[in-house]
């Protein structure tokens, strides 16, 4: 695994540990008000980096294009930010909403930008050889 496959990967691995240590400190203190927070981070941290790691990493040449690292920062900037700006929000921060609104945004645009790239390479025509 190589590129932008390699650091959504890796991005991924962060979220899942992340996500897991919620979930048992949770369980541990028997709060969950973070629960929304733990899911977040499974699902928009965990689940979807590691399905842009894999796309990439099946269609190598799409994760050379500088969309695919503008895909990435932006993907990993606002995701953290969100998970972050929840976290605090949930604890009573109402002041961090607007975090949490920008990086929203900005999450749905990266994953808007992942449709923009992903579409034309799975449907790209393919040369098949004899």
């Amino acid at each position: 695994m190589q590129g932008v496959a390699r650091n959504f990967f890796t991005l991924a691995v962060i979220y899942a540990l992340c996500g897991m240590a919620l979930g048992l400190f949770m369980s541990i203190t028997q709060d969950h008000s973070q629960m929304p927070v733990h899911a977040h981070t499974m699902v928009a941290g965990w689940l979807m980096s590691s399905v842009f790691a894999f796309f990439y990493h099946l269609f190598p040449a799409a994760g050379e294009s500088r969309l695919a690292q503008i895909h990435f920062w932006l993907t990993a900037v606002s995701g953290i930010g969100l998970l972050v700006g929840l976290f605090f929000l949930l604890g009573g921060n109402t002041a961090i909403e607007p975090v949490v609104g920008i990086s929203s945004i900005g999450f749905y645009l990266g994953t808007f930008l992942f449709a923009f790239i992903a579409l034309p390479a799975i449907y790209k025509p393919r040369v098949t050889r004899p």
